[in-house]
């Protein structure tokens, strides 16, 4: 029998974990920023055509780039030095045009009001410099925001017969099978706090 399918909609977001994986597939370290308050992840596609006795011939699917925009609460600092491949020289951190940021694969949360969750992972891209920016403090207190941006690309990944780009897969409440799953095809190394890998991986 079928299971059954789930149209409940995502009401947060939570987990946000990046590592670097460089050229290869296992993350050097997985690190968790906390506090994403929104990120939009854009896939665009778009359909060509080929044209011929005044009718179309054939269709393709065209992809664009994968860009994702995330806004936190605030990125510590060794954060952006570690997304952004910053140098730190006597407690100071420099931004200039020789930065090189590292390749990163990103996990995070959508998470549903029934408990569920569905992970969306990203196995390979780059981090861009967020903007500094500041406001006058007025009558009543207001908390600023940090946003930042990366670009994804495929990659390969373990069982898949093709790369890619973007992988997701969600658990019901009080499971943590595709969390598991997750973290070892895009980072090769379990879940924080957890020594075993999951069957079959």
């Amino acid at each position: 029998m079928a299971e059954e399918k789930s149209y409940r909609s995502s009401t947060g977001v939570d987990e946000f974990f990046y590592g670097e994986v460089g050229d290869g597939t296992t993350a050097s370290y997985i690190e968790r920023v906390e506090y994403l308050q929104e990120i939009n992840v854009e896939m665009p596609q778009e359909i060509t055509r080929a044209y011929g006795d005044n009718k179309t011939a054939e269709m393709a699917v065209s992809s664009g780039d994968i860009t994702v925009t995330s806004a936190f609460h605030k990125i510590p600092t060794e954060d952006k030095q570690k997304l952004l491949g910053l140098e730190v020289v006597d407690g100071l951190t420099g931004m200039g045009s020789e930065d090189n940021p590292p390749y990163v694969g990103v996990i995070f949360a959508k998470t549903f009001e029934d408990g569920s969750r569905e992970y969306v992972g990203l196995p390979k891209g780059l981090f861009t410099r967020p903007n500094i920016s500041g406001k006058s403090k007025e009558d009543k207190t207001e908390f600023s925001s940090e946003e930042i941006e990366a670009q994804f690309m495929d990659r390969k990944v373990d069982g898949f017969s093709k790369e890619k780009s973007v992988i997701f897969g969600a658990d019901k409440k009080g499971s943590t099978t595709n969390r598991d799953a997750l973290f070892m095809k895009i980072f090769g190394k379990p879940y924080p706090g957890t020594t075993t890998e999951p069957a079959g991986a």
